[in-house]
C-alpha cells in the first residue's frame, strides 16, 4: 500500500489537476468499499433525463457556395444520481443524426462536404457530454470532470447551446458562497470540447477566475480569464474586467441597466496585442414588453488585432447570421435596439443591429447591418417549438446572409 501511494503523490505532484482527479476517485472509492449499500442507494435514487430536439436550418449568402439546408435531430440522455455525504455523479451522452437525407451543408473542422456549402455547425456525432464527479453543501461545491461551464451571460464563457453539440470543458471547477450575495468561482480547464464533435477541440492550461456580489443597487462582478492553448506553442490570452448590472422601478415601469469593461491582452514568440471591450444597455420594462438599446464594442490595437472571446456563446451576441463569430482585425462596434415580449401565448423578440469597425481602414469601415426575428411558443412542460430568421445586409466586403431555423423540442 505504501508503494501505491508514493507512486500517486509523485504523479500529484507532476499536474495539479490530478489532485482533484485522484481525490475524488479515492472517495468514491472509499465509498464504495466502506458503504456500498447506501452508495448503490444513492445510485438507484438518482434521476435520469432526455432531451431531443429537432431541428430545419437553411443558409443562403451571396458568396461562391451553394445554399445550404439541414434537419438535424440531436439527443441528449442523462443521469444523476442521488448525493451520498455530499457526493454524487452525472453522465450525459450527446448524440446529432442528419434526419431524412437532408445534410446538403458544410462543416468545415469535420471535413463534410468542405467548400461545397454555406456552413451549418451541426456534425453528426456521438459523445460523452458531461461527465463528472461533484461535491457539494450549501456554501460550496466542487466538480471534476467534463462539465458545462457558463459565467454570466456568456459573453466570455458559455456552453454555446444553440448549436446541437454544445461546448463542454474538461477539468475542475469551484463555486463558494460566503455570505449572502457573495459569489466566488474559479475552474481550470484542460480540454476545450467545442461544437465541431471531436474535431476541432484544444487542449488547454485556462485559468477562470469570477467574483460576484448582489447589492442593494445591482449586482458587481470582477473576473480574469487567463487562457492558453496547450499545444507547445507560446500563446496566452488574458482578460481582466468588472460588470455592473441592476434595475429600479419608476413608477410601474422597471428600468434595467448594464455596464462592463474589460481589457485584454494576447501575446505569442512573435506578437504581442492589447484591446479593450465595453459595452452599455439601458432598457425598460412596460406593458408585458421589454426594450433595450445596446452598444457593445470589441476594440482593436491599430487596425492589426480584434478583441477575442474564444470559450465564449458566440451566436448569442452580434447577430444570428453569425458573420462575426470572430472579431475582425479593425475591431466591432455593435449598435443594437430590440424588443421583446409575450404575443399570443408565445415569446417575440425583434433586434436591429448597426456594424461599424473600431478602426476603419480604406477598405473595412461600415460593417453592415441585420434584422433578427424569433418566436417561441411552449405547447405543455414538456413540448416547446419555434422559429427564428436571421437577414445581414453585408458591407466592407462581407456577403449578404438569410439564416431560417425552424425547431421542435421535447424533454422528459
Amino acid at each position: 500500500m505504501s508503494k501505491i501511494r508514493e507512486t500517486t503523490m509523485k504523479s500529484i505532484a507532476k499536474k495539479p489537476l490530478n489532485v482533484a482527479i485522484t481525490l475524488a476517485l479515492m472517495s468514491v472509492s472509499s465509498l464504495s468499499v466502506n458503504a456500498a449499500e447506501t452508495v448503490t442507494e444513492a445510485m438507484a435514487n438518482g434521476t435520469a433525463n432526455a432531451n431531443f430536439l429537432l431541428r430545419y436550418e437553411s443558409v443562403e449568402q451571396d458568396n461562391g457556395v451553394e445554399d445550404a439546408s439541414a434537419l438535424t435531430l440531436r439527443t441528449l440522455l442523462s443521469y444523476k444520481s442521488a448525493s451520498y455525504k455530499n457526493f454524487s455523479a452525472m453522465i450525459e451522452v450527446e448524440d446529432t443524426r442528419i434526419v431524412l437525407g437532408q445534410g446538403d451543408y458544410t462543416v468545415g473542422p469535420t471535413g463534410y462536404n468542405s467548400g461545397i456549402y454555406s456552413v451549418i455547425a451541426d456534425p453528426e456525432h456521438t459523445e460523452l457530454d458531461q461527465g463528472y464527479v461533484q461535491y457539494s453543501t450549501d456554501e460550496f461545491t466542487a466538480k471534476v470532470g467534463r462539465q458545462v461551464i457558463t459565467m454570466d451571460n456568456h459573453r466570455f464563457v458559455g456552453h454555446v447551446g444553440w448549436r446541437q453539440d454544445r461546448q463542454t470543458f474538461d477539468g475542475l471547477s469551484f463555486g463558494y458562497n460566503p455570505t449572502k450575495g457573495l459569489s466566488l468561482k474559479y475552474a481550470y480547464l484542460t480540454q476545450r470540447n467545442r461544437i465541431f464533435a471531436e474535431a476541432a477541440d484544444l487542449d488547454a492550461k485556462d485559468h477562470l477566475l469570477n467574483a460576484s456580489y448582489q447589492s442593494s443597487i445591482g449586482k458587481i462582478t470582477a473576473y480574469g480569464y487567463l487562457l492558453e492553448v496547450d499545444n507547445n506553442v507560446e500563446n496566452s490570452l488574458d482578460t481582466f474586467g468588472i460588470r455592473f448590472s441592476g434595475n429600479s422601478l419608476v413608477g410601474d415601469t422597471k428600468l434595467i441597466y448594464t455596464a462592463e469593461y474589460a481589457t485584454q491582452s494576447s501575446d505569442s514568440a512573435t506578437t504581442s496585442f492589447d484591446a479593450d471591450y465595453l459595452m452599455l444597455e439601458a432598457g425598460a420594462l412596460f406593458s408585458g414588453f421589454t426594450a433595450k438599446v445596446g452598444y457593445e464594442l470589441l476594440g482593436s490595437d491599430e487596425g492589426n488585432y480584434g478583441f477575442s472571446t474564444p470559450l465564449a456563446t458566440l451566436h448569442k451576441f452580434n447577430g444570428w447570421a453569425d458573420v462575426f463569430l470572430g472579431t475582425p482585425a479593425q475591431g466591432l462596434v455593435d449598435l443594437s435596439v430590440s424588443l421583446s415580449g409575450k404575443v399570443a401565448g408565445g415569446s417575440l423578440m425583434a433586434t436591429y443591429h448597426d456594424f461599424d469597425a473600431d478602426e476603419a481602414t480604406e477598405s473595412v469601415d461600415d460593417l453592415g447591418n441585420e434584422i433578427d426575428l424569433q418566436y417561441t411558443y411552449k405547447v405543455s412542460a414538456n413540448y416547446s417549438m419555434g422559429i427564428k430568421y436571421a437577414s445581414y445586409s453585408g458591407e466592407s466586403g462581407r456577403a449578404d446572409t438569410d439564416k431560417l431555423w425552424l425547431w421542435l423540442g421535447a424533454k422528459f
